[in-house]
């Protein structure tokens, strides 16, 4: 049987929201320090042994990240026609990083989101 190797990096950003059309109080600006993980299946490794290096895996997580750090969500481009939700910011930073790390035999395989501990979301391509 194969083995599947992943890869995980975690990183933190602060932002503001406002969740447009939500009846509660996050339909008020407010503010969280967000925790990011970013997992990378890999099927190989390099003659180092080496699936991915986590240097690279970090710089593209933070390329993604930094454009989301200390920036009210809602006046981001990315965040014109979606609500910035926990799943939109998860989704947003799958699609960031994948396109800037996919290749072959190393894909980003889940992105997990977290507004406040105990309270995450997780996004993933089927």
């Amino acid at each position: 049987m194969a083995g599947v190797y992943e890869v995980v990096v975690q990183t933190c950003f602060s932002a503001a929201h406002a969740l447009r059309g939500y009846q509660g109080d996050c339909a008020r600006m407010h503010g969280h320090n967000w925790t990011v993980t970013v997992h990378v299946e890999c099927e190989r490794t390099d003659e180092v042994g080496i699936a991915v290096d986590f240097r690279t895996v970090k710089a593209k997580v933070q390329e993604a990240v930094s454009e989301l750090d200390h920036q009210t969500l809602n006046e981001l481009d990315a965040f014109s026609q979606k609500n910035p939700t926990s799943e939109n910011v998860a989704e947003y930073l799958y699609r960031r990083v994948s396109g800037a790390l996919n290749a072959e035999g190393v894909r980003v395989s889940r992105v997990s989101v977290f507004e406040a501990p105990g309270a995450g979301i997780i996004f993933r391509e089927e």
